[in-house]
């Protein structure tokens, strides 16, 4: 009876991973990383499950006469199945159809979150089994015997899990001798302290890894090294700048506008003063319906700013149209640029002055 609960716990858990293969997802997903690496951790996880199961099963022959003896404990392992089995129910609900995220991959949302529960699934099912089979087993009773021997002898001293880890140990008056170098700096002895293993390990990857990147960026050179990712970036730092520089040269209005003295924008500015401003103040700036551009007297005032809102909003009253609309700021900078260069320039014909001197 007990083998046939733990086959129909094995046959919930590959249900639930036949629910997956079966859903009706693009084609394409199947070739992207993440599902084929989670894809690869289901299947080892379904291995352990399965082994698991074996070894759970074959605990169970051992155990039957003791599971008699503590019939207490069989609903235990009936509530673990009945778990299993409705954790597995969401798996076979039918599957909706992949919808297009922001994710930086093929694989759907979606199908990430279901691979990722089974993987969640199947780790919980592997500690439960762990735990069935350590209560099978009889751990449970031996870690008993040794927590009653480690009482029996206090003198003993336990290892933590910490010093496991780190293959070390407490040491006392008595086994720090056993410890001892034999090296003594003002009464402070050396003591045999070596480096924890995963230290150890860790040290051994990083070698490995130095190997993998030299072969691949100076020797292969099937992937960049530090100076080519460091020229990448600056590349691709300088393409947003000067893609910023174009949005930002559309800010400028009367209140940060700065005279541009490059030869460039003084061109440019020229070109718009000839093309629409020629008619009424001269193509030298000298005056024709409108004042003279060129000498020290201004109706509207002289400075660059004052010089860009009279361009930019014009002078109605006065039959000078806003130029806002025709051109962008940064084309209204160079033209007021231009203005204020060509003072002082004393063209012939000028016309007389106007406005108060400045």
């Amino acid at each position: 009876m007990k083998r046939k609960l733990l086959y129909t716990l094995s046959g919930s858990l590959l249900c639930s991973l036949s629910a997956l293969a079966n859903g009706p997802k693009p084609p394409s997903e199947l070739k992207d990383p993440v599902a084929l690496v989670l894809l690869t951790v289901i299947i080892g996880l379904v291995l352990v499950i399965a082994i698991l199961g074996n070894a759970v099963v074959g605990a169970m022959d051992l155990y039957r006469e003791r599971m008699k003896r503590e019939a207490a404990k069989l609903p235990a392992i009936l509530i673990l199945v009945t778990l299993t089995l409705a954790a597995s129910l969401p798996a076979n609900a039918t599957s909706v159809a992949p919808e297009p995220s922001a994710y930086y991959t093929p694989l759907s949302q979606s199908s990430l979150y279901l691979l990722v529960s089974i993987v969640v699934l199947e780790i919980a099912v592997i500690i439960s089994l762990l735990f069935v089979l350590r209560f099978l087993a009889g751990i449970k009773s031996k870690s008993k015997r040794r927590a009653a021997a480690h009482a029996a002898d206090p003198a003993k001293p336990r290892i933590s899990w910490l010093e496991r880890i780190n293959n070390t140990r407490t040491l006392d008056a008595a086994t720090e001798t056993e410890e001892d170098m034999g090296h003594d700096f003002d009464g402070i002895h050396e003591l045999n302290n070596p480096t924890p293993p995963w230290w150890k390990w860790g040290f051994i990857f990083s070698i490995c890894f130095g190997v993998v990147y030299f072969w691949r960026t100076e020797i292969s050179h099937s992937a960049p090294n530090q100076l080519q990712e460091l020229a990448m970036s600056e590349e691709k730092a300088a393409i947003a700048k000067a893609e910023y520089l174009k949005n930002a040269a559309n800010n400028i209005d009367e209140n940060n506008v700065k005279m541009m003295d490059n030869a460039d924008d003084l061109a440019a500015g020229g070109k718009i003063f000839v093309a629409s401003c020629a008619p009424c103040h001269g193509p030298q700036g000298q005056g024709v319906v409108g004042p003279n551009l060129t000498d020290d007297y201004w109706l509207h005032g002289g400075k660059i700013n004052e010089v860009f809102k009279t361009i930019k909003y014009g002078v109605p009253d006065k039959g000078m149209k806003a130029w806002q609309e025709d051109f962008s700021p940064k084309q209204l900078a160079q033209l007021a640029s231009f203005v204020k260069s060509i003072h002082g320039s004393n063209p012939p014909n000028p016309k007389e002055p106007q406005g108060a001197k400045e």
